[in-house]
C-alpha cells in the first residue's frame, strides 16, 4: 500500500479511518497543500526512536571523560570574524 496525503480538515473529519490505515502506511497530514505531520505505527516509531541516539547533557552532567577530552582538544584558530561576533 502506498503512503496516504490527506488534509488537516479531512483528517479531523475522518481520524480513526487515518489512524486505523496508518497502521498500514505513513498518514501525511497537510495544511495547505504542504505536508504537517505524519501518523505512523506505533510499533515504527518505537523502532525509529530506538535508532535515535542523539542525547542532550546540562553542562554539568557531562561525563568526566567528555570534559577532559574537551579541555584536551584542539579548536585551531578562531576566525577573526568570529572573534568580532563575541566583543
Amino acid at each position: 500500500m502506498s503512503d496516504i496525503s490527506v488534509s488537516a480538515t479531512e483528517f479531523q473529519t475522518r481520524a480513526g479511518l487515518y489512524i486505523e490505515q496508518s497502521g498500514k502506511a505513513p498518514v501525511f497530514i497537510t495544511k495547505h497543500r504542504r505536508p504537517a505531520r505524519v501518523l505512523i505505527d506505533i510499533e515504527e516509531y518505537e523502532r525509529l526512536k530506538a535508532r535515535d541516539t542523539r542525547r542532550a547533557y546540562a553542562i554539568e552532567a557531562l561525563p568526566d571523560e567528555w570534559v577532559e577530552a574537551l579541555k584536551a582538544s584542539d579548536y585551531g584558530n578562531a576566525a577573526p570574524e568570529l572573534d568580532a561576533l563575541m566583543k
